[in-house]
């Protein structure tokens, strides 16, 4: 039997913080015994864009972002066959190896969750204002994702 009942919400965690991002609590927020597939998309914050070494990023947003993102998530959960959605943000400066946000799914079935997950980071980072201020090792800095 299933704990996905018509009472349990599909989308079970929507939030932007300041604070470190924690992948089990992305996945605890997903869990489901009606799910064979949970898939999780994590972002960090790499060494490197373009060439250029990068020592941090920023991440600000728009009063509006946590309602973008509500709007992102619940659209991946009418639009898939899934159980459960979840989605994290951090904003605020970020380290090298840090998470920049956690995205996970849970459906019967691996590939609708697969799907699920791919559409929901995507549609995240095309429609959610939150913008990347990259600082670079030799002194130079780039916003990406401004409007």
């Amino acid at each position: 039997m299933s704990d996905s009942a018509p009472d349990r919400p599909v989308v079970r965690l929507v939030d932007i913080r300041e604070t470190p991002l924690d992948v089990a609590e992305v996945l605890a927020a997903v869990e489901d015994h009606g799910a064979g597939g949970v898939d999780v998309f994590v972002g960090t914050v790499r060494d490197h864009d373009r060439d250029k070494g990068v020592t941090g990023l920023e991440y600000s947003q728009h009063p509006s972002a946590l309602d973008r993102l509500h709007d992102v998530v619940e659209s991946v959960a009418k639009e898939y066959d899934v159980l459960a959605v979840a989605a994290v943000h951090r904003v605020g400066n970020l380290r090298l190896g840090d998470l920049a946000v956690v995205v996970a799914t849970a459906a019967a079935h691996r590939g609708e969750a697969f799907e699920a997950t791919r559409a929901l980071i995507d549609q995240l980072k095309q429609t959610v204002p939150i913008w990347k201020h990259q600082l670079f090792d030799d002194g130079s800095d780039e916003w990406v994702g401004t409007p």
